[in-house]
């Protein structure tokens, strides 16, 4: 009795994923998951984690309310890991009080700004492969980067070709703006899309009048043999 009275005494916060390793730094509680050659986030961190190392892992996804459990986080390193896509809410939950957020060296073309733009966490988000567009100059605009890695995100593909592996901040401050790029392209594109069903039109218009006029004399020459013939029948 007395042995199950202590399990049911120990606070679940206490528990360790059996991937991880828990220290404790300064007082604060630090999970260590580096190089576990984990392929999604655990699911049984402590609630009273500060600190979470999860780099160097096969993680390709960061799922909503992947944190949420964790209001005392205040770093995250989510580097060299193989990460895809990140949902809208991924940091709901942690938003407020994380201070370090790295998710540098992953595979990330794009993200949406509704995930990074209500962290007031530092951000590193060097050496992954960029599609320069306009939510990540909002990004860039808005989110505190990490002033030691910025000229590390580079263009990895980009609206047009001269862009294409230049860092990000060096195509902004050459005064292209991103946003509007795209408004220009969606423009263009109508513009065509117009121009294609109007020609639509025009050639439909043309068909059905060299139709009519094809119709039309026939019956006119139709007419003009029915006098003969009657002619030829008296």
């Amino acid at each position: 009795q007395a042995f199950f009275c202590l399990l049911l005494c120990i606070p679940w916060s206490s528990s360790c994923p059996p991937s991880c390793q828990c220290t404790e730094q300064a007082g604060a509680k630090a999970v260590l998951c580096s190089s576990r050659h984990l392929e999604e986030i655990p699911k049984d961190i402590p609630r009273d984690a500060v600190f979470l190392k999860l780099d160097a892992n096969s993680i390709t996804r960061i799922p909503s309310n992947a944190f949420r459990h964790l209001s005392h986080l205040e770093e995250l390193d989510l580097s060299r890991n193989a990460i895809e896509k990140i949902d809208r809410a991924a940091f709901k939950g942690v938003a407020a009080g994380l201070r370090t957020l790295d998710l540098s060296s992953n595979r990330i073309r794009n993200i949406p700004k509704e995930a990074l733009l209500a962290l007031n966490a530092k951000l590193r988000l060097a050496n992954n492969p960029w599609h320069c567009e306009c939510a990540l100059q909002e990004v860039l605009w808005e989110a505190r980067l990490d002033p030691d890695s910025v000229q590390d995100i580079t263009c990895h593909t980009a609206p047009r070709q001269e862009y294409v592996g230049k860092p990000l901040l060096q195509v902004l401050d050459a005064g292209v703006n991103l946003c509007s790029v795209r408004q220009r392209t969606m423009d263009v594109a109508m513009f065509i899309t117009m121009f294609g069903w109007f020609a639509m039109v025009i050639v439909y218009v043309i068909c059905y009048v060299r139709h009519n006029r094809e119709d039309t004399c026939r019956h006119v020459d139709y007419l003009k043999s029915l006098p003969s013939t009657q002619g030829r029948a008296e």
